[in-house]
């Protein structure tokens, strides 16, 4: 698969405050007998990406990571990026990288659809998003040209803090692909968790 795509690395970012949820660790919160941070990281590695960085402080030891952190915490995710970029060996770049936060219940799926559409993608794309249900493009489950971040990434004012991500790909020719609301529902409420998890207690095994 990645050398189809010329290699495929993973920025997570799961260091928010949430407060819609009064601060909790939503990406520890258990949906379908796992994290939804581990979903995102399993996500991540059955696609094969490597380097595959999280950003936020450690919340799973266990997992096979490399964490970082924005400088200050909690400035944001064009930050994040700008910290989990500056982490990489720009030598080693792959030349995808996924951008997904961790509060997605159906990443494996979101994932998968990223990866079939990035082959599709015209040459002077510099990446694609899922779009949910209403057509607004969802920034952070993405798969960007590493380059195009990167440069993107290197004029943006104060390193990104305190920037929205669309100010990173604000300048980027992104694809935004309509995509079905499974795959880019988040968990941003209680009442979101809730939902997540009657949902994953009716949904049908995957295959192996």
């Amino acid at each position: 698969m990645t050398s189809t795509l010329g290699g495929l690395g993973a920025i997570l970012l799961a260091g928010g405050r949430a407060s819609r949820v009064d601060g909790a660790a939503k990406p520890l919160f258990d949906v379908g007998g796992g994290t939804l941070l581990a979903a995102a990281v399993t996500a991540a590695t059955d696609a094969a990406a490597r380097p595959l960085t999280v950003v936020a402080p450690v919340l799973d030891e266990t997992l096979p990571v490399t964490w970082v952190r924005e400088d200050p915490p909690f400035t944001g995710p064009a930050a994040a990026v700008v910290a989990a970029l500056a982490s990489w060996r720009e030598e080693d770049d792959p030349t995808w990288t996924l951008l997904l936060a961790c509060d997605l219940p159906g990443v494996g799926a979101a994932v998968r659809r990223l990866v079939d559409d990035i082959l599709l993608l015209p040459a002077d794309s510099d990446g694609l998003c899922l779009a949910d249900a209403s057509s607004r493009p969802q920034w952070l489950i993405g798969a960007y040209r590493t380059s195009a971040l990167r440069a993107a990434a290197s004029v943006l004012p104060d390193a990104g803090r305190d920037a929205p991500v669309r100010a990173l790909l604000d300048d980027l020719a992104i694809t935004v692909v309509a995509a079905p609301d499974d795959l880019t529902r988040d968990v941003d409420t209680w009442e979101d968790l809730e939902e997540a998890r009657r949902r994953a207690e009716h949904a049908p095994e995957e295959p192996s």
